[in-house]
C-alpha cells in the first residue's frame, strides 16, 4: 500500500513529464505554424492556418465586437486578432502536450481538433480551392511527427534515477511506479511482470502467484517510463533539449522560407513600375484658405500613409495589374469584362473625396480626404446598360468581400469612381491596388470596395452584402457630423485666447455652418475654411477666450440642406454613430 512519502517521487516525475510535455506541445504547434506558412508560400494559398482561422473569426464577429476592436486597436485590430489566436493556440498546444504524456493518443486527438478547425476555416473562404487545404494538412502532419518524437524523449528525460521498482496498478494497461519487488527491465521484457497485488488475482488462478505478460505496447511504455540509472538521466534530458532546439530551428526556418516565398507574389514592383496616365480633365487648384494652418488640425488632404484602413483582410491581397479584370454583369443589357490596360485607356477623372468608416465613433479618426483618380463608374454602367428594376451594385473584392452600393447614388451625377490612383500615386496595396470603388456620400462598407473584381447589377431585395448579412443597414448615407481636433484635452492649456478647431463633413450636401459651445452655454458660430466642392470635409475654427478651470467643449454641424447634427447619442451600428463631439479641457 502506498504511503504519502512513497508518492513523492511519482508526483515529482509527473510534474517533470507534464512540464516537458507542455514544451513539446508548444514546439509542435510552432512547427505546424512554420510548415503551414511554408506550404502556403509554395502553393499560393491565401495564408497559413492562423490566417484562415482569423478570417473565419472576422466573418463571425458581431458588430459590437467589431466596433470594440476598431476603437481599441484601430488599424492594429488584425494584429491584435492574430496575436490573440496565437496565445490561445499556445495554451491549447501546451494542453495537448501534457495530455500526450499520459497517452500519446490523447495528444493526437488534440491535433485532430486543430486540423478540423483549420480545414473548416480554409474550406469556407469565398475563394477557397483544393490548395487552400494543403497548409493545414501539412501543418498537422508536421505537428504529429514532432509531438511523437518529443514526447518519447520527454518520458525518458523525466524518469527518476535509480533502480526499477515497478508494478502494474489495478488496470492491466497502465503500468506505474509503486513499491514492489525490484524487477529489472530485461526481466520484464523477457518473462513479464510479477503482479502479486492484482485485484482478484487477475491472470492467475485463485489469485495466488503467477505472472502477467504485458502487450508489446505496454512493454514499450514500461521501458520508456522505467527509472534509469544515474548515468542515463542526463543524456536523456540532453537528448530532449537537442531535439527541441532542432525542432525550433526547423519551425523558424520553415516560417521564414514561407515568408520569402509569399513575397514573390508581392505586387510592390509592379506598382512602382506603373505609369498612371494624366487625367482627361484636371481638378481645379484648391482655393485659397482651404487649410487653416492650425497646429493639431487635420490637413485638408490626408496623406496615403496616414489614411485610415478598415477592412476584413488579414493578409493584403496581392493583385497583379496584368491579371486584373473587372466583370460587370447581372441586370444589364450586355456583360462587360475590362482589363487593367483597357481601364487606363479610358478617360480618367480626378476629384477630392472624403471617405468615412461606418465604425467611426463620434469625433473619431476613421475618416480621411484624398485626391482620387479613376474612371467614371456611371459611364461603365451606361455602357453595360442597366435594366429596369436594378437598384444595387453587388461589388466583390478579389478576397470574396462584398459591398452593396445603391445604383441611384452612382448614377446621380456625383464623381463615383473606379479609382486607380490616390494623391497622385498608384493606389497603395493597403488601399485597393490596382483598382477600387470610391463613391462620395456613402459609408465605406457600401461604397469603397478595395481590390474590386466583380460588379453584379442586382436588387437589394434578397441580396445582402457582407456586412448587411451581419445586421448593418443595406444603404448607409454618411451622416452630417463634425470633429474637434484642437484642443484635444491631453494637456492643460493657458487661460488666453485659444483656437478651437476641427473638421466637418456632409458629403454631396456640403457644410453650411459649424457651431461651438462651452459648458452647455450658448452656441457660437465658427469660421469655415474654403472647400473645392460638396464631397470633402471642411475645416473650421472658433476663437475662445479660455478661462481657468475645467471645461467641456462641444460642436455641431449644419449641412446645406438645413439639417443640423443631432445630439442623440447612438452607436455606430447599424448605420453610423450620432451625437455631439466633445472634449474635456483643463485651463490653468
Amino acid at each position: 500500500m502506498e504511503t504519502k512519502g512513497s508518492r513523492g517521487p511519482r508526483d515529482s516525475e509527473a510534474r517533470r513529464r507534464a512540464g516537458l510535455g507542455a514544451i513539446a506541445g508548444v514546439l509542435a504547434a510552432g512547427t505546424a505554424l512554420g510548415v503551414g506558412q511554408l506550404v502556403a508560400g509554395l502553393t499560393g494559398a491565401n495564408g497559413s492556418p492562423v490566417v484562415a482561422v482569423g478570417q473565419l473569426q472576422i466573418d463571425f464577429t458581431p458588430p459590437w465586437l467589431k466596433n470594440f476592436a476598431i476603437s481599441e486597436f484601430g488599424s492594429d485590430d488584425k494584429l491584435a486578432l492574430v496575436s490573440g489566436i496565437l496565445v490561445v493556440l499556445g495554451i491549447f498546444a501546451a494542453v495537448i502536450g501534457v495530455a500526450a504524456t499520459r497517452r500519446l493518443a490523447y495528444g493526437m486527438a488534440g491535433l485532430v481538433v486543430f486540423a478540423v478547425i483549420g480545414l473548416t476555416a480554409a474550406a469556407t473562404r469565398p475563394t477557397a480551392t483544393a490548395a487552400s487545404l494543403l497548409p493545414t494538412l501539412a501543418a498537422t502532419a508536421a505537428a504529429a511527427i514532432v509531438l511523437r518524437v518529443l514526447i518519447e524523449r520527454a518520458a525518458r528525460a523525466a524518469a527518476p534515477a535509480g533502480p526499477a521498482t515497478w508494478a502494474p496498478d489495478s488496470r492491466e494497461d497502465d503500468w506505474t511506479a509503486a513499491p514492489a519487488d525490484p524487477i529489472a527491465p530485461e526481466a520484464a521484457a523477457e518473462t513479464g511482470l510479477t503482479a502479486p497485488d492484482l485485484p482478484g488475482g487477475r491472470g492467475r488462478p485463485g489469485g495466488t502467484g503467477g505472472v502477467i505478460r504485458p502487450s508489446a505496447a505496454q512493454e514499450r511504455d514500461w521501458l520508456a517510463r522505467a527509472p534509469a540509472g544515474p548515468g542515463a538521466v542526463e543524456p536523456a534530458r540532453r537528448s530532449f533539449l537537442a531535439a527541441g532546439a532542432v525542432t525550433a530551428g526547423i519551425a523558424v526556418t520553415a516560417g521564414l522560407a514561407g515568408r520569402v516565398l509569399a513575397e514573390r507574389s508581392s505586387v510592390a514592383s509592379a506598382r512602382n513600375a506603373l505609369k498612371i496616365p494624366k487625367p482627361s480633365a484636371t481638378v481645379p487648384s484648391l482655393p485659397p484658405g482651404v487649410n487653416l494652418d492650425i497646429p493639431g488640425l487635420a490637413s485638408f488632404v490626408t496623406s496615403n500613409n496616414d489614411f485610415y484602413r478598415v477592412d476584413t483582410a488579414i493578409v493584403l491581397p496581392q493583385v497583379d495589374p496584368s491579371s486584373w479584370q473587372l466583370r460587370i454583369h447581372g441586370l444589364v443589357s450586355r456583360e462587360i469584362t475590362i482589363t487593367f490596360d483597357e481601364l487606363l485607356r479610358r478617360p480618367l477623372i480626378e476629384d477630392y473625396v472624403t471617405l468615412c468608416c461606418v465604425s467611426n465613433p463620434v469625433g473619431g479618426p476613421y475618416i480621411g480626404n484624398a485626391l482620387w483618380l479613376g474612371v467614371s463608374l456611371a459611364s461603365l454602367l451606361r455602357e453595360a446598360g442597366i435594366k429596369a428594376g436594378a437598384d444595387q451594385l453587388m461589388c466583390t473584392s478579389v478576397d470574396g468581400f462584398t459591398s452593396g452600393t445603391p445604383v441611384q447614388t452612382v448614377m446621380d451625377g456625383r464623381d463615383a469612381l473606379l479609382a486607380v490612383a490616390m494623391n497622385g500615386q498608384p493606389l497603395p496595396v493597403a488601399h485597393g491596388f490596382p483598382a477600387r470603388m470610391v463613391v462620395p456620400g456613402l459609408y465605406g462598407y457600401v461604397s469603397a470596395t478595395k481590390w474590386v473584381t466583380d460588379i453584379n447589377v442586382t436588387t437589394f431585395a434578397g441580396n445582402y452584402a457582407y456586412w448587411a448579412q451581419r445586421g448593418w443597414s443595406q444603404q448607409a448615407p454618411i451622416k452630417t457630423e463634425c470633429r474637434i481636433d484642437v484642443p484635444n484635452g491631453a494637456s492643460q492649456i493657458r487661460a488666453a485666447r485659444t483656437a478651437v478647431a476641427g473638421v466637418a463633413w456632409a458629403q454631396h450636401k456640403g457644410i453650411e455652418a459649424v457651431e461651438v459651445r462651452v459648458d452647455q452655454g450658448p452656441w457660437n458660430q465658427a469660421k469655415l475654411a474654403a472647400v473645392p466642392g460638396l464631397d470633402t470635409w471642411r475645416q473650421w475654427v472658433w476663437e475662445w477666450d479660455a478661462t481657468s478651470g475645467n471645461h467641456v467643449i462641444e460642436a455641431r454641424a449644419t449641412d446645406q440642406t438645413g439639417y443640423t447634427q443631432t445630439a442623440a447619442q447612438e452607436q455606430p451600428e447599424p448605420n453610423g454613430a450620432t451625437g455631439y463631439p466633445s472634449v474635456a479641457v483643463t485651463v490653468g
